[in-house]
């Protein structure tokens, strides 16, 4: 269990406004130069580089060398549900305020978008949702298990399903579990499946990444291949 200087320590390094910005720039799974983050936090090449080592040191995020680059990324999945379970306290934070006009973007983040390495939004708890009532999927709170009926969805995909088997083992990653959607207010599902699914969806062009957004847009493919194989709607 952390210590309380441990908890406050990672709280203050989360609760900054800049490295708070670095750290949703990132939570589409993707690694960031230290010049992209800084454009993100609107603050200098030298002070991101300040914040990112610090929240280096923490383990919230770590470095990949490519070259003359340095990208940085979440260090695990934990840190994404962190930052959603962040988000979905803070949007709760403001009852007293007026309902704001959704935008554009607004609107396609709450269809579908990634949340770490799985899908969130609309798109996301729809498919638990179906995964759940078909059976398989079993979610419960603080966990979730994969059907052998589930298992089998997997293998149809085309998901090769022992070797992501064997990482969870070898990594310590839950093969899935529900994360709370902050948009939604619903668990959309997480883990190892749940990274496969979304991985799945891009490579098989299923949905698209919308530039400089966590939202993703669903093709014509992929709302065929949702609606055939999951009996989900995206709308």
């Amino acid at each position: 269990m952390a210590s309380n200087a441990t908890f406050a320590e990672v709280a203050a390094l989360a609760g900054d406004p800049a490295r708070a910005g670095m750290l949703h720039a990132l939570m589409d799974g993707r690694a960031l130069t230290a010049s992209e983050l800084a454009r993100v936090a609107g603050i200098t090449p030298q002070t991101a580089s300040t914040h990112l080592a610090r929240l280096c040191v923490a383990g919230l995020l770590e470095v990949e060398k490519q070259g003359r680059h340095r990208y940085h990324r979440l260090a695990s999945p934990a840190v994404a549900q962190m930052m959603e379970s962040i988000m979905l306290v803070a949007s709760r934070a403001e009852p007293s305020k007026a309902k704001l006009t959704i935008g554009p973007r607004d609107a396609a983040l709450r269809a579908a978008r990634t949340c770490y390495d799985h899908l969130a939004g609309r798109l996301g708890v729809a498919l638990a949702d179906a995964m759940v009532a078909k059976g398989q999927v079993e979610l419960a709170k603080d966990g979730g298990l994969m059907t052998e009926t589930g298992m089998e969805l997997l293998a149809k995909l085309g998901i090769d399903v022992d070797p992501m088997v064997a990482r969870s083992s070898r990594r310590g990653r839950v093969l899935c579990r529900p994360c709370l959607d902050w948009s939604e207010r619903r668990p959309h599902l997480a883990g190892a499946v749940g990274a496969a699914l979304c991985t799945h969806s891009l490579d098989n062009g299923w949905i698209r990444r919308i530039e400089g957004t966590r939202a993703v847009s669903i093709t014509p493919k992929g709302q065929r291949s949702f609606r055939d194989l999951f009996g989900v709607a995206p709308g």
